[in-house]
């Protein structure tokens, strides 16, 4: 390329001949070959570097390169400098001869420009002894160039040009660099390229409030934009419309004004003019204007055909919100921030827009906390209308994990589409109870059996935790107030951690049966029994209650139930504090327990006696007693008691009945002194059989014992075995002589005893053939 170099200075062609071929190096390794009026770039393989070339209104008679720009001077009697971007090959600028407005009066005739560098122009009319003028092309700082290229919303223009310039020329060229690619991405979205233009955000981290913001109403909520303030959202200036055509009677003066901008100072013989500062839209002619790039009218024309609320569209934005939902949550789990410290931050339906629209365009992970709950909140929601319109599928299992949407912005539409499940789950994870058991309770209302009616609320209840307690509690009324042994079940649940003994107080002000029937169930259904202390002197006192002053037709069912609960040996309440609480002249049986319990048998049995006079229970107690306690002396108690009555009918009948466990000669001196014999018949004959019984069953026990002696003795005879010279070892075949040996069962074989294991390994692999 060295070769090239110099070229495109006015030597390169001819005046007033047919324009020759030319070539202009442009940039590192291209050169753009020019023949009449079209341009080709070829790179250093001599192939096309660039699958489009260009063409000039007119075969140019001079041309130049300087940064990122193309001039051509093309001839005619109204000769004209073409300014072309050679990055986009787009028209720049136009400026025409004359370049200055002449004064008036003066003569306009034809003039010869030639390019003498690409910074000096050399107009030379058509007059004769006319004075060569000089004008100098001054390049409006680059700063300045992007910023016009960016009004004119000529973005992918802007891009190209900021990435040609390096620190020195463009010192904020990052910030400017990453500001024009994001409203490239709008312009990318408002022609229906979505895909691209979600690449470029999720590229560019870029606050996803704005992102929504370019969808309808019905996804962005209150955070929706109109088309026309996009650019404006993204920090651009949306860009003018196209001017109305120009008249034949104004073109030239609209023109002129449009490129010049008169600056003139004369140095030495020469003039070099300021008028030409300016390469930009600012100076363009309208025929630069009509040829503008596809990016420049992007926004105002092509954004027609978009439709953001298209499926295309918000597949697009459901692809860019699950990236962004994985970050946010990676974000949130390493600050240990979850959705139940939501209720510590402002609702996104409360932020001001402003504060929204502040989000730093950065990863979630360098966001402060604040900030990234609210970055969550706008993820989260949005995704959630998206699912709503074109995935309803994917709207319940997003309720059912830990979330960040906000409530109030989907609930009415969850409610207009009968997600009723899926807005239960969403209320339940975000703590919402209230409302989730209102609309329970308002959808129970099309029910009419109780069951159908209670159970969605029941379970609801049920998975509750402990710190719920009160709304349990405020919920579960209606329910005992429709069907109480069904809303029983709220409580009853055997993974249940609701406090009991607040639930007991509860359900006791309700109605103390079902108080009972709940702290039943702690005590007998439980897979671990309820052994609390407080528990059991309190269903003994509720079912004391109950006998006293309970329903008359339940009080014999409850009395059962308090006999069978304070006679349980499992029991654990207190039978002073109970037997202190019973009324003195009722409940008598319920006083003989107690009474049992507390080691007083004898108070006991003279309940039994005297008072119920059931004498078969009373010795059906001296037998429990004898049971647990081994003690033998409750029977000639309960006989002292009955003959003490001048019982002597029940008190013969026991003897008779008990007699084994009655001692004779203590009985006989109980008895009053005129008992006839005849009633004591069966007993002094048990009396009198029972020694001879007793030593007829020693000796025979001496007798097994001896036997089973004598047959042990046998057995340990018969275990003997010969050893001689001719034994041999069935293991290692040698004779066994004076060695130590071993004697393996059941059979009898004799080994060396350091063959014994390996002998008695093949033992238990099986029999041995000899």
């Amino acid at each position: 390329m060295g070769a090239l170099a110099g070229l495109g200075n006015y030597m390169t062609l001819g005046l007033g001949a047919k324009a020759k071929p030319s070539l202009v190096r442009v940039g590192e390794g291209e050169v753009m070959i020019t023949r009449e009026h079209a341009s080709l770039f070829f790179g250093p393989d001599r192939k096309l570097s660039r699958l489009g070339g260009m063409e000039w209104p007119s075969a140019p008679e001079d041309i130049s390169y300087v940064q990122n720009y193309l001039l051509g001077v093309t001839p005619g009697q109204q000769p004209s400098v073409h300014v072309r971007s050679s990055l986009s090959l787009q028209p720049a600028q136009t400026l025409p001869y004359p370049f200055a407005t002449p004064p008036a009066g003066a003569a306009t005739g034809s003039a010869t420009v030639r390019l003498l560098s690409p910074q000096l122009l050399a107009v030379t009319p058509g007059e004769k002894n006319a004075a060569t003028a000089l004008w100098m092309l001054c390049m409006r700082p680059w700063s300045e160039q992007v910023d016009e290229l960016v009004a004119k919303g000529a973005y992918a223009d802007a891009l190209a040009l900021v990435d040609t310039l390096d620190n020195n020329a463009l010192p904020d060229k990052d910030q400017r660099r990453k500001h024009i690619r994001g409203l490239l991405a709008v312009s990318y979205f408002a022609r229906g390229e979505y895909d691209g233009a979600i690449d470029l955000f999720i590229e560019l981290e870029t606050n996803p409030a704005r992102v929504v913001a370019l969808y309808p109403a019905n996804i962005a909520g209150r955070l929706g934009v109109p088309r026309e303030g996009w650019v404006e959202l993204f920090g651009g200036t949306p860009p003018p419309p196209p001017p109305p055509p120009a008249s034949e009677h104004n073109t030239p003066e609209v023109e002129q004004e449009a490129t010049m901008g008169a600056r003139a100072s004369i140095v030495g013989m020469s003039m070099i003019k300021g008028g030409l500062d300016k390469f930009l839209p600012s100076s363009a002619s309208a025929a630069a204007l009509k040829e503008k790039d596809a990016d420049t009218q992007s926004i105002m024309s092509k954004e027609v055909a978009a439709d953001p609320s298209s499926k295309r569209a918000l597949e697009t934005l459901v692809r860019y919100l699950s990236d962004r939902r994985q970050k946010a949550a990676g974000a949130l789990a390493a600050l240990h921030i979850t959705p139940a410290a939501a209720p510590g931050y402002p609702r996104l339906s409360q932020t001001d827009l402003a504060d929204v629209w502040a989000l730093p365009d950065a990863p979630p992970a360098a966001l402060a906390p604040a900030e990234l709950v609210r970055y969550a909140q706008v993820v989260y929601t949005a995704l959630f209308k998206s699912y709503l319109v074109i995935r309803p599928t994917l709207v319940g299992p997003l309720c059912r994990i830990e979330n960040w949407c906000e409530v109030v912005e989907v609930e009415e539409e969850l409610r207009a589409r009968g997600m009723f499940t899926d807005l239960i789950d969403l209320y339940a994870g975000k703590k919402m109870h209230d409302q989730a058991l209102r609309l329970l309770k308002e959808l129970s209302e099309h029910d009419d059996d109780p069951r159908d009616k209670l159970d969605p609320t029941i379970r609801y209840l049920q998975k509750l935790p402990p710190s719920e307690v009160q709304t349990v509690f405020t919920w579960a009324r209606w329910a005992f107030n429709v069907d109480s042994k069904l809303a029983l079940n709220i409580f009853t649940l055997e993974e249940s951690e609701l406090p009991r003994a607040a639930v007991a107080d509860y359900l006791e002000k309700i109605d103390p049966r079902l108080c009972m029937r709940f702290i039943e169930h702690l005590i007998y259904e439980l897979p671990v029994k309820v052994t609390d202390q407080a528990f059991h002197d309190r269903l003994a006192d509720l079912y004391l209650q109950a006998v006293v002053s309970g329903p008359k037709d339940e009080r014999k069912e409850t009395y059962d139930k308090l006999l069978k609960f304070i006679s349980n040996p499992d029991a654990h309440y207190r039978p002073d504090r109970l037997f202190g609480h019973l009324p003195s002249e009722d409940l008598y049986e319920a006083k003989a327990i107690l009474l049992g319990r507390l080691g007083r048998h004898e108070g006991a049995l003279e309940i039994y006696v005297y008072k119920l006079q059931d004498y078969i229970e009373a010795e059906e107690y001296c037998k429990r007693v004898h049971r647990s306690s081994g003690d033998s002396s409750i029977f000639p108690l309960l006989l002292r008691i009955l003959l003490r009555a001048s019982l002597l009918q029940p008190a013969l009948a026991f003897i008779s009945r008990q007699s084994p466990r009655l001692d004779a000669q203590e009985t006989i001196k109980l008895l009053p002194p005129l008992v006839p014999a005849g009633a004591l018949r069966e007993f002094l004959v048990q009396a009198v059989r029972q020694p001879i019984f007793d030593t007829r069953v020693v000796r025979d026990i001496a007798k097994a014992r001896a036997e089973e002696v004598s047959r042990r003795l046998v057995a340990l005879q018969e275990r003997r075995v010969r050893v001689d010279d001719s034994r041999i070892c069935p293991q290692c075949h040698k004779r066994i002589g004076g060695s130590v040996i071993a004697v393996h069962l059941p059979r009898g074989e004799v080994t060396h005893y350091q063959c014994r294991e390996a002998f008695s390994k093949r033992l238990r692999e099986g029999p041995i053939v000899h």
